[in-house]
């Protein structure tokens, strides 16, 4: 049996049942045993974890930023292992994906540790007038970060970007392992353990267990010694959380899912109705299907560049090799069969690609507009995998219509002709997307997220819990996992250094009496303002 991470130590787990994760390219269990921990386990790194925050408050954020490089440099080091474990656990490919992959984790704790270092992403805030200062800062609790199954590495609960962002904020963590990739993120928690004592952080800076049962999981989330939760995975499983967490009062950042819409004006399909197509397929088979931005459900004008669109998109899904998946391919089944049996046609794949592996065709459905305004609920259902579907519709307006009855989705798409001619059609159906998706997109596929600060990676429910956060983005990913603190009539002496008359560092912007600036803070308006 695997040991699990407490409080700084690889220890046997007082497991209640075990698992093993399976080759997703020989459907078979792998070798390796890891624990179910009991909810005592459990409470054991929850009260680790608190005594670390507590540990965390005098630290400091040179300190957290070097312990964000050293974890970088340490994974870069092992890159050929972890890439090589992370495709025999996952399937996907080692080159490119899971270096790039890599490469993108490592680049997030880097821009996590800059934005430490800087402190901009703490909006200190100082009015001088009336002696209140406040400013974003760790919530005091360890947080409790659920990893998919579908980044092992780029949003691994032990090293992605809600790792990172709760790391950024002052706040210990506690993974939940994957039971798809348990042993990508072992090894990964060896290197954060190791980067912690080469920094001299906390022992219970970083922990790891790798499975609950649902209730003591659903326990652990409501307990009240936990800061916050992320939580990337299913509708239902994230539901489950949510209602346990807010049971306890706790907060909870929940990715759960999008079809993420596209929507093809004929003038666009006119002009490049072929290269929109081998966008789209690209996109919507792109890692098999599995990203959490895949376009699965396409608005298609029911004209002949659409006709002709359709036929091509048809073909590539045919003609184009299936790739495994990361689990059984069941639920794909199920999923294009209820599509199917609420009026959708099949027009290409349909069904498991036969033989050891895990893997399921690529699959293309339409349905006519008509359809789908009587039943949007339905049909807009995410089937997680390469199956898209496309709508047939008479115009922008019924494209309006349509993104009306669409749930919140991650991501929306608007292909329009270049020249400029359909500029009303593109805001008659941009203005009714607009509020329905996090990020909007203008002629280009949504797969694939920019890791940069203007990066919107959340949208309004079922994409995500809460509309205003996002997952990738830092500083803005920071603030899930930080609490706003108030400082009224408090001396310079007692205040954080972010709030004092001086800049601590002459680069963080602070706003100062409404007006945001590198600058100090003007001389106090009085001395009782200010003691």
């Amino acid at each position: 049996m695997e040991p699990v991470l407490i409080n700084g130590r690889w220890r046997p787990s007082d497991a209640v049942a075990s698992f093993r994760a399976t080759d997703p390219n020989r459907g078979e269990p792998m070798p390796e045993e890891y624990p179910v921990s009991s909810l005592d386990e459990a409470g054991e790194a929850l009260q680790a974890g608190t005594a670390a925050a507590r540990d965390l408050r005098g630290r400091g954020p040179e300190a957290t930023a070097r312990f964000l490089e050293a974890y970088a440099e340490r994974l870069e080091a092992d890159r050929e292992r972890l890439t090589a474990v992370a495709h025999r656990e996952t399937g996907l490919p080692a080159a490119p994906r899971l270096e790039g992959e890599l490469a993108r984790t490592t680049d997030q704790l880097r821009q996590a540790a800059s934005a430490v270092r800087d402190r901009t992403w703490t909006t200190a805030t100082i009015d001088a007038a009336a002696g209140i200062r406040s400013m974003y800062g760790p919530l005091g609790k360890p947080v409790i970060v659920f990893g998919p199954n579908n980044f092992p590495m780029a949003f691994n609960g032990i090293a992605g970007g809600d790792f990172a962002a709760a790391i950024a904020a002052g706040n210990p963590v506690i993974a939940k392992a994957n039971t798809g990739h348990p042993r990508t993120t072992q090894l990964m928690a060896e290197w954060a353990r190791a980067a912690a004592e080469e920094t001299e952080a906390p022992p219970a800076l970083v922990q790891l267990i790798y499975r609950t049962r649902h209730r003591d999981g659903e326990a652990m989330v409501a307990d009240r010694r936990v800061g916050a939760i992320g939580f990337t995975g299913s509708k239902k499983g994230g539901l489950a959380l949510k209602a346990a967490a807010d049971r306890g009062g706790v907060p909870i950042y929940l990715e759960l899912g999008s079809v993420n819409p596209v929507f093809l004006l004929d003038g666009a399909l006119r002009s490049r109705g072929e290269e929109i197509a081998e966008e789209f397929y690209g996109s919507g088979t792109l890692g098999a299907g599995q990203f959490c931005t895949n376009p699965g459900l396409v608005f298609v004008p029911d004209t002949p560049a659409g006709d002709r669109f359709a036929e091509r998109a048809a073909g590539l899904f045919r003609s184009g090799e299936a790739q495994t998946l990361l689990g059984e391919p069941g639920h794909l089944a199920a999923g294009a069969a209820a599509l199917r049996e609420r009026g959708a046609e099949l027009l290409a794949g349909g069904g498991a690609v036969a033989g050891e592996r895990f893997a399921f065709q690529n699959t293309l459905l339409a349905v006519s507009g008509e359809r789908f305004a009587a039943d949007p609920e339905g049909l807009q259902t995410e089937v997680f995998g390469p199956v898209s579907l496309l709508v047939r519709v008479a115009d922008a307006a019924e494209m309006a219509a349509a993104a009306d009855a669409l749930e919140g989705a991650l991501t929306g798409s608007v292909y329009s002709d270049r020249s400029g001619t359909e500029e009303e059609d593109y805001r008659t159906v941009a203005e009714a997307l607009r509020g329905k998706v996090g990020r909007l997109l203008n002629d280009k596929m949504p797969t694939g997220v920019a890791v940069v600060s203007a990066m919107n990676h959340g949208g309004p429910y079922p994409a995500t819990g809460h509309p205003g956060f996002t997952a990738v983005g830092i500083p803005a990913s920071i603030h899930r996992f930080a609490a706003l603190h108030c400082y009224d009539n408090v001396p310079q002496s007692r205040l954080p250094e972010e709030l004092r008359d001086r800049n601590p560092n002459g680069r963080m912007f602070r706003l100062i009496d409404g007006r945001w600036t590198q600058d100090d803070v003007p001389s106090a308006p009085s001395a009782e303002g200010q003691r």
